[in-house]
């Protein structure tokens, strides 16, 4: 039980990361390679935020994801906009070389040592649960996760707003003639996207020792939940995100060797029996 709850716990990051990645491969039609760098600059804003300005835990929560999806507004704008009418492949090495750079920007100016975060005192301690003891702040990610994926996935799929977006999607040159600007939508949706993986960023920062490789060793999990789930299908980033957590925290209770790499192991049978992904459509 311990490990299963370890394993949501794991889950919640993934399907919160997965989620940001669905919506811009959705969306989008962007691969980017670059989310993990997003996450871990979510970290570092909100670690800047507290030594630096002395704002805490809460309004970080915030302004780190604004701030995040600000940068990646702006990356739209200047680079990835040009790159629409050329294939897939231009996109994934232009934001893996973005990522390149802001991975070595932040390790020549902190080093690769973790900087600690505290967590707030509102969610320090725990609850023992008898099979283990529960931080508070554990609980909460998880339920900040909920929230995050089931917002989201509403917004994009019951609302007016993500009626917008899919058929923008689909047919931008028949929305644009209805007056809704498209372009501005495209890098809204962007910045949302990667908004999402500050927001992860963030909700780590307690738990995990801010540092610029964190992001680079769980971008290909990342990656694999999505690929698990179906690229660019919100539902499947969801819940492929919280499933995987939860055998991953099983593979380490039965064969803790195998848990690094089970996600692996389950992305090629899914992808041999079904290539587009448990959740996603055939093309």
């Amino acid at each position: 039980m311990g490990q299963l709850l370890l394993g949501l716990i794991n889950g919640s990051f993934y399907a919160v990361l997965s989620l940001g990645l669905a919506v811009i491969f959705g969306l989008l039609n962007i691969i980017n390679f670059s989310h993990g760098a997003q996450y871990m600059m979510g970290a570092f804003v909100a670690w800047m935020l507290l030594n630096y300005l002395g704002i805490g835990y809460w309004p970080a929560l915030i302004l780190a994801p604004l701030i995040v999806g600000a940068t990646g507004i702006a990356l739209e704008k200047l680079a990835l906009s040009r790159l629409y009418k050329l294939d897939h492949l231009y996109g994934l090495l232009l934001t893996f070389g973005i990522a390149l750079i802001i991975q070595g920007l932040f390790r020549n100016y902190y080093g690769i040592s973790g900087l600690p975060y505290q967590i707030p005192d509102l969610l320090s301690g725990g609850q023992n649960l008898g099979f283990m003891f529960l931080p508070n702040y554990r609980a909460w990610i998880v339920v900040a996760s909920v929230i995050v994926c089931f917002g989201t996935w509403f917004m994009i799929e019951k609302t007016r707003l993500g009626a917008y977006l899919r058929a923008a999607t689909e047919n931008p040159a028949l929305v644009g003639a209805f007056g809704i600007n498209v372009p501005r939508m495209i890098t809204l949706t962007y910045g949302f996207g990667v908004a999402l993986a500050g927001l992860a960023g963030v909700l780590a920062a307690p738990i995990y020792a801010v540092n610029p490789n964190m992001g680079a060793d769980l971008i290909i999990v990342v990656f694999a939940v999505v690929v698990i789930g179906g690229m660019g299908s919100i539902m499947g980033a969801i819940v492929t995100g919280y499933g995987l957590g939860l055998i991953e925290g099983l593979t380490r209770v039965f064969y803790p060797e195998g848990s690094a790499v089970v996600i692996f192991v389950i992305m090629a049978i899914v992808l041999l029996i079904k290539p587009e992904g448990l959740f996603g459509r055939t093309a």
